[in-house]
């Protein structure tokens, strides 16, 4: 039996179930290396993340299920400990290209309902998490919050919060994924951010600047772009919250 693993990125999940089409084959899992735990029923295959390739699977959902099913995959995603979450995501799309706009009416297969649960879990924490972040006012006037929730909600969160602090410069830490929402009064996106860089009073300003320094080193330099990093950390979907310059 196969199973296919990938860089742990939407967009490489996406490429993953693109090749299991093209190379007709049926993995029997699809894991993200990082949490991969070996089994010797399965032969690994990795699958290199493609944008192109992605794209066209992504669209294929939108046009071919429905945007709900995109929406409904890409919040299962982000249920990122939930084991075998690719793997649901990927039974779910190949029903979904069988029954087309009606697959979340399906609610006796089995298919349908863990995508459902599982969006529904996420929904709720999003939800929850609007109304309990709580920001403390650090040097140069910047806006810092920690959370450590269940499932990885930074993009879905993201949004709300700029919209609802529009005129604050603002930092959410996630602080169990390492992972960092900033804001800067015109656009959001998501860095890499390690536990440890927790700011004081003192610190707040310094560690905003390094966040987006750090950001521009990493992703948006020339020389050094990697366009891999940009599309783990700010999905595809979310590219249109950005524009050319910071």
């Amino acid at each position: 039996m196969i199973c296919y693993t990938y860089d742990g990125s939407f967009d490489g999940l996406l490429t993953a179930i693109y090749e299991s089409y093209y190379r007709k084959e049926k993995p029997g899992e699809i894991q993200p290396e990082e949490n991969l735990q070996p089994n010797m029923l399965f032969r690994y295959v990795h699958i290199e993340t493609d944008f192109e390739k992605s794209q066209r699977v992504y669209n294929s959902i939108r046009e071919k299920i429905s945007e709900e099913a995109l929406d409904n995959v890409y919040h299962v995603f982000l249920a990122d400990r939930e084991y075998k979450r690719s793997t649901i995501i990927y039974n779910y799309l190949k029903l979904g290209w069988k029954t087309g706009k009606s697959i979340d009416l399906h609610l006796a297969d089995d298919r349908v309902l863990k995508v459902l649960k599982i969006k529904q879990r996420v929904e709720l924490e999003v939800h929850r998490m609007m109304g309990f972040v709580r920001f403390s006012l650090m040097a140069g006037n910047i806006y810092y919050a920690v959370i450590e929730p269940d499932n990885n909600i930074l993009p879905l969160i993201a949004p709300h919060f700029a919209e609802r602090l529009r005129d604050q410069n603002w930092i959410i830490h996630d602080k169990a994924r390492g992972l960092a929402a900033l804001y800067n009064t015109r656009n959001w996106l998501i860095v890499d951010a390690s536990p440890s860089k927790i700011p004081d009073i003192d610190t707040g300003e310094k560690l905003y600047r390094d966040l987006w320094k750090e950001f521009y080193n990493s992703v948006t330099i020339k020389e050094r772009y990697n366009l891999s990093l940009h599309k783990r950390l700010l999905p595809v979907r979310y590219w249109p919250n950005l524009t050319e310059k910071w």
